[in-house]
């Protein structure tokens, strides 16, 4: 259990530590690269990046619990945030379409804690 705590809670840094370095390359690298509304959509990307990653470490402390609703989340910051960043770099618009799946399977991993704290 240990170690599988430990696994998580190396993934949440490594993704928080994503989160911020995206965030800060958005700020100052992309800046004069794209548009307004682009920009925009990075920081979005960005912001929900790092509040799940946070979630991810909160999570982490559970150990084996809530397993589903770790790999929701990691899932969902992978779609949501992602297809974002490669939508602003790329601007093909099929990364933007499926942003929202990405979304849904956030939305999936908070109802999943809901539901298993009411097994406690």
């Amino acid at each position: 259990m240990l170690v599988a705590m430990n696994r998580w809670v190396k993934v949440a840094a490594v993704s928080g530590a994503l989160a911020v370095a995206l965030g800060a390359f958005g700020a100052h690298g992309l800046k004069s690269q794209v548009t307004a509304e682009s920009l925009e959509t990075w920081k979005t990307a960005a912001y929900y990046h790092l509040v799940h990653s946070a979630v991810l470490l909160v999570l982490a402390s559970a150990g084996e619990k809530h397993m589903w609703t770790k790999r929701l989340m990691l899932t969902g910051i992978c779609i949501f945030a992602g297809s974002l960043y490669i939508y602003v770099l790329s601007g093909v618009k099929f990364f933007a379409i499926i942003t929202p799946l990405g979304g849904l399977t956030l939305i999936l991993g908070w109802v999943s804690i809901l539901f298993s704290s009411r097994q406690v």
